[in-house]
């Protein structure tokens, strides 16, 4: 049998690395792209565009929970509709929501809580919240619902999960954040500490209030 020399065998199995890690390594350093939706003014009638990006997003793969802000729960049982089966929807709520569509988010595979705390706005966050206000009404809310939820041990932590929220009612923000505590937004640790990953949906415009 004919011996191959051994610098052939080199050359072989350089070009089998360059082959197979190097596209690897490069392709982690590409441009990943994503799709972003923007509303030119920021209210309700964005709430099922919204629900379109917040379900595209899902159907992708990688994250299972979706924290939906829903004063009445009227929005929070369109999405539980729009997610059934594809990801667990929590409706968050820090008044009294209608006690009839509590209970359909909850029939519709759900989870509903209401009469919480508004983390952003408890003593020394002024200065967070209105950071976050300068991205929208609405996503502010979109990371306090995942607060809330996260405080009151609904939502695993640490994972990615989508927040929703508006500016009044209905929806026109979504965002995908680490689930964390709001003790833990500035944690030391970096593993703990929110981070916001990407914007699926947001108005162009802000709303501000007198």
């Amino acid at each position: 049998m004919r011996r191959i020399p051994r610098c052939l065998l080199a050359v072989g199995a350089v070009r089998l690395w360059v082959s197979t890690f190097i596209p690897s390594l490069l392709g982690s350093l590409m441009p990943i792209d994503r799709i972003v939706v923007y509303f030119e003014e920021p209210g309700p009638q964005n709430t099922e565009g919204v629900i379109e990006a917040v379900v595209r997003k899902v159907e992708e793969g990688g994250i299972d929970t979706v924290v939906v802000a829903s004063t009445s729960g009227r929005t929070g049982v369109k999405f539980a509709e729009a997610l059934r089966g594809k990801a667990k929807v929590v409706a968050v709520s820090h008044e009294r929501m209608d006690p009839q569509l509590k209970r359909k988010i909850i029939d519709l595979g759900g989870v509903a809580i209401d009469g919480t705390h508004l983390p952003l706005h408890e003593r020394g966050m002024d200065d967070v919240r209105n950071a976050f206000y300068t991205l929208g009404q609405g996503f502010k809310v979109a990371v306090e619902v995942i607060l809330i939820a996260a405080d009151k041990g609904i939502i695993e932590l640490y994972k990615d999960v989508i927040g929703v929220g508006g500016t009044g009612e209905g929806s026109d923000t979504a965002i995908v954040a680490r689930a964390t505590r709001t003790k833990e937004i500035f944690s030391a640790d970096k593993s703990k500490k929110l981070e916001i990953r990407e914007v699926l949906a947001m108005p162009l415009k802000k709303m501000w209030w007198d």
